[in-house]
Order: structure tokens, then sequence, then C-alpha cells
């Protein structure tokens, strides 16, 4: 139906996990989403948004998120992590590191490789942020 308003009934609970070639594996994070498909940029533009506005409520001593504030950030704070991360700044970074494979996108253990790419979403679907672990000596 054109213009309804959608409600708790339509919305779905996406799981993101981070995961490393290296065999680690986070605890998985609901989002809530209320469209049938999204791209691959979108996912990610909310993934980072919702753990910046995390950060900023809890406060802990370490930024956990996909991607790692500037070294600049870090400098001024130490090793501690930035009082105020720009959610903006962090997507930026995000979307630099997907496009050189700084990690993968698994959507239901399927690969994304296009950010633009539009997916179905449904409540349990699962998007894995797979961070690639650079090869010693490699």
């Amino acid at each position: 139906m054109s213009g309804a308003v959608p409600t708790v009934a339509d919305m779905a609970v996406v799981s993101f996990v981070d995961e490393t070639t290296s065999g680690q594996r986070s605890d998985a994070w609901g989002l809530e989403v209320f469209e049938e498909t999204l791209s691959v940029r979108e996912l990610i533009r909310r993934r980072i948004f919702q753990e910046v506005a995390e950060h900023h409520a809890r406060r802990p001593e370490r930024f956990t998120g996909l991607v790692q504030p500037t070294a600049t950030e870090r400098a001024v704070n130490g090793e501690r992590a930035p009082r105020r991360i720009d959610p903006e700044a962090q997507f930026a970074r995000a979307v630099e590191a997907f496009s050189r494979n700084g990690f993968l996108v698994l959507v239901d253990d399927r690969q994304v490789t296009d950010l633009d790419a539009q997916v179905d979403l449904r409540s349990g679907t699962e998007v894995v942020f797979l961070k690639l672990v650079p090869l010693v000596g490699g």
C-alpha cells in the first residue's frame, strides 16, 4: 500500500557480525530495518552510524568499530578512543576500506562485491564483515 507508515510488524532485525580470516568472530548485534532491500553501502552506513552513536553513549576506553579513527584523532587522545568520533568520516573510511578489500561483506553467506548492490533483508538476515588479516612475511 503506497504511503503507508511502516509498523513494528513490518520491521526486520538484521544481525551484524565481525569476523577475521584468523577465525575470530564477534558476538552478533541487531539493527532494526523497515526496508525489504537496501544497498550494501547503506547497510555499512547504518552500521557505522549505530556503532558511533553507541560509542558516544557508553564512552568506553577504546573504539571497537568496523574501521578505526584516524592517526590524528588517536594522537590527540592518546591510546584512548577519541571523545567524539565523526560518523561521516568513519563511513568514508569504511567505504574506502571496502573498495581496497580491507574487509568483505557476506549477506547470508553470499559475498557481495558491489557497494550499490541491493540485498534482500528479512528478520534473521546475517551480515558478516570479514576483516582481512595481512599475511606475515607475505
